[in-house]
């Protein structure tokens, strides 16, 4: 096993996905504050300028509008951005989208732009940056996840099983990438308060803003840790729940979050669909 590779400004770029609001947006302003030139990818290309123009720092903006939902895409800007701009040392991977299911009226739409953005995205971005990485014997993947994947969660049928998809994931690669070079890291957030974000019918414990969120996982990028999860007071307790025998479990949830689900018409409004930017 070679010895891990932590990224610092002078080894190359850094690159987020998802970055034009909440955590992905946050992580991008810090990175260049600390001397990285970052390149953000979305599919909101005038959000993603507003970031380029307020980000002040040793390092820079980089735009390269995308969509990680196509995976010829994510290969033609991994190429473009180490043709044109250097090397990505970094790669955040962070896109994703949070829509609510409901068990009494379910819609397939949810799970497959859920599975297609959350899940597969991340793995349209994983190929190619981990052949590029591998060519030159060293980088650092960070994977967006959530705390949402330890255990199910009212309304989080279609987003939880995206998040423990992908936390599962990272655990089963982690053991090939540490062999060729490659640091991979999982990110674990509890609640993030960012625009967009409100509760859906349920409370939002250990709320912690976007900015906040964004110094725990940069310092998590430096550290020598696998899994980055903020709050630990929350997020552990929450770990502690899956060892609960199901009845208590479901018994203990229906207790801790007294949700109501919101009232819908029969086909589920996409103004249900928000950025990935908490649980």
């Amino acid at each position: 096993m070679t010895t891990a590779f932590i990224a610092r400004p002078e080894h190359g770029l850094a690159w987020i996905t998802g970055a034009s609001s909440g955590i992905g947006r946050a992580v991008a302003l810090r990175l260049v504050e600390e001397g990285y030139s970052v390149v953000v990818t979305a599919r909101s290309h005038d959000k993603l300028v507003a970031l380029q123009h307020e980000a002040t720092g040793a390092g820079k903006i980089i735009v390269l509008d995308g969509d990680v939902s196509d995976p010829r895409d994510m290969e033609r800007l991994l190429a473009a951005i180490e043709y044109e701009h250097g090397r990505v040392a970094l790669a955040i991977l962070n896109a994703g989208v949070v829509i609510p299911v409901r068990g009494d009226d379910l819609h397939r739409e949810a799970f497959d732009k859920s599975f297609a953005v959350n899940l597969h995205g991340v793995v349209n971005c994983l190929v190619p940056v981990v052949e590029h990485m591998k060519a030159r014997g060293h980088g650092q993947i960070a994977i967006m996840s959530s705390v949402a994947g330890y255990g199910g969660l009212p309304m989080g049928a279609a987003y939880g099983a995206t998040e423990a998809a992908l936390i599962n994931m990272a655990e089963s690669l982690k053991f090939d990438l540490d062999r060729i070079g490659i640091r991979l890291q999982l990110i674990c957030p509890g609640f993030v308060d960012t625009q967009g974000s409100a509760g859906r019918g349920f409370p939002r414990p250990a709320l912690v803003s976007a900015t906040k969120a964004a110094d725990w996982i940069c310092a998590g990028l430096k550290s020598r840790r696998f899994e980055i999860t903020f709050p630990k007071r929350f997020t552990y307790v929450v770990k502690l729940l899956q060892c609960l025998p199901y009845g208590a479990y479901f018994a203990l949830l229906n207790w801790l979050i007294p949700w109501r689900p919101p009232t819908v018409a029969k086909k589920q409004s996409n103004s249900d669909e928000q950025p990935r930017q908490a649980v």
